[in-house]
């Protein structure tokens, strides 16, 4: 039976240091093999196929080995410092390295190293005691600030220069003794009441100063809080005590002011209320004046208004009326016209043309007792004296007959006789009536010329002036003579 050694290939990963580069190393192990077996020395073929593959797994160990010392990955938050070769600043200065942010980078390995530098910030609270501010008063601040290396390529040349392969611990020393320092500086131009009133100006003011020492280390300033600024020797809170006073003080001053003044406001709060209810009550007095007013006004002109309307319904009803009254007349004219004027115009015309009539005829008989008149006085005249007699023979009977009706035609309504005791009155209404007829036979004489009757002793003569012309008479109707005596009223008919 033999035995034969078999090489395993076993890849060791080192841990990194803080500071230094993972290194992965590989290192091959002989461990004794045991014996093979007889089915392996009967099959060659299967030993030479495990041989090819150990080969294969010792070919990519090497390849991850060659990997891992050429190619370097540099983190977001970190630096790759790569040394052993000359490189050029964009500055133009040639240093000894090269520095990498972020990404990754090929490395020689013998020939180059790769260092790393953390970018994270590291807090690093300050405290600085007995730190006299302007007046000489002594104060204990406390703050906090926020380092990191910068990753400026112009300054992070300084951090590399100081603080490579050095710990964090050493870089926060450095960075708070310089925080301390400039921190000493500003207090000391500032008085106590500026450094606790304004804070924030304050920690400006710091990290400006401490801005241009830690550029020189290579290292930047994040952010600056004060947290607390105290004394010992009571300054500030005297400060504190005397601003309570002074504000207790101010307080009750402006209290007693605002109560004197709440008075005041109130009295003339009071005052102008009261002006502003007189002058409400003035302008409502005036108000209900001018709606008095203007409610007098509307009555008297709703009323003159009515009585114009009235006026006006009375003229339109009395131009209606005069319209009716225009229409009634018109009316009332054709109905006159219908039933008088027209008739008395058919009447006048009659009476016109019966008058025309008549009066051809009086003309005609007017000619005719012109010719009778003419040979009456031919006959007169030559029958002498005795014409006269002939004549009035011939018309004394027509005018007895009518002097005999007379007394017929009087209308005698009621007669009153009054005695006076000697019987005279009616012998006075006996003679009436022979009265009468002497009183026609004397018209008779008067008009016709013809006496009939003549004074003297009872003889009677007739004589008669001969008739220069001969006419018919007409009396129109409705005219009439009266005559009285003795209390005897009579009324002559009108034919």
């Amino acid at each position: 039976m033999t035995y034969s050694n078999s090489v395993i290939p076993a890849l060791t990963l080192l841990p990194p240091d803080e500071n230094s580069e993972v290194n992965a190393e590989l290192s091959i192990a002989v461990k004794p093999s045991r014996p093979p077996t007889e089915q392996e020395l009967s099959n060659p073929q299967q030993s030479s196929v495990a041989v090819t593959l150990m080969l294969i797994l010792i070919a990519a160990g090497l390849l991850l080995w060659f990997v891992k010392s050429f190619l370097k990955i540099c983190n977001p938050n970190e630096i790759l410092i790569i040394s052993g070769r000359k490189h050029r600043t964009k500055s133009g200065k040639t240093v000894g390295y090269q520095v990498k942010f972020g990404g990754r980078a090929i490395v020689i390995p013998i020939i180059e190293t790769v260092k790393r530098m953390s970018l994270t910030t590291m807090p690093v609270p300050v405290e600085v005691t007995n730190a006299y501010s302007k007046g000489g008063t002594p104060l204990d601040i406390q703050a906090i600030a926020n380092v990191k290396i910068s990753s400026d390529e112009k300054v992070v040349g300084n951090a590399i220069e100081r603080f490579l392969d050095r710990s964090r611990n050493e870089i926060k020393r450095v960075a708070r003794e310089t925080l301390e320092g400039n921190l000493r500086g500003v207090v000391a131009t500032l008085t106590p009441e500026a450094i606790n009133e304004d804070r924030l100006q304050f920690a400006e003011r710091i990290a400006q100063d401490v801005s241009r020492d830690l550029e020189k280390l290579g290292l930047q300033l994040d952010t600056l809080k004060i947290q607390s600024v105290a004394d010992k020797v009571d300054y500030l809170s005297s400060i504190g005590r005397r601003r309570i006073a002074q504000i207790i003080r101010d307080a009750e001053i402006a209290e007693a002011e605002a109560i004197g003044e709440a008075e005041r406001t109130e009295a003339q709060s009071q005052q102008l209320a009261e002006i502003a209810k007189t002058e409400a009550l003035s302008l409502v007095q005036q108000k209900q004046n001018e709606l008095r007013k203007i409610k007098a006004e509307l009555e008297q002109e709703a009323k003159s208004e009515e009585e114009r309307t009235i006026a006006a319904g009375e003229r339109a009803r009395a131009r209606a009326e005069q319209a009716l009254q225009k229409l009634r007349s018109q009316l009332e004219r054709l109905r006159l016209e219908a039933e008088e004027v027209l008739p008395a115009q058919a009447a006048s015309e009659a009476q016109a043309l019966h008058a025309k009539g008549a009066a051809a005829a009086l003309a005609e008989n007017a000619k005719a007792s012109a010719q009778v008149n003419e040979m009456l006085n031919q006959v007169w005249t030559s029958t002498g004296t005795n014409a006269s007699e002939v004549f009035l023979i011939q018309q004394l009977e027509m005018i007895l007959k009518e002097a005999a009706s007379i007394p017929n035609r009087v209308k005698i309504g009621r007669v009153n006789v009054i005695d006076n005791g000697n019987g005279q009155a009616i012998a006075g209404l006996v003679n009436a009536y022979p009265e009468i007829v002497r009183q026609f036979l004397e018209r008779v004489d008067a008009t016709l010329g013809i006496k009939v009757l003549q004074s003297g002793p009872r003889t009677t003569s007739v004589t008669a002036n001969p008739p220069t012309t001969v006419s018919t008479i007409s009396t129109p109707k409705g005219t009439g003579s009266t005559s009285t005596n003795e209390d005897l009223d009579i009324e002559w008919p009108n034919d």
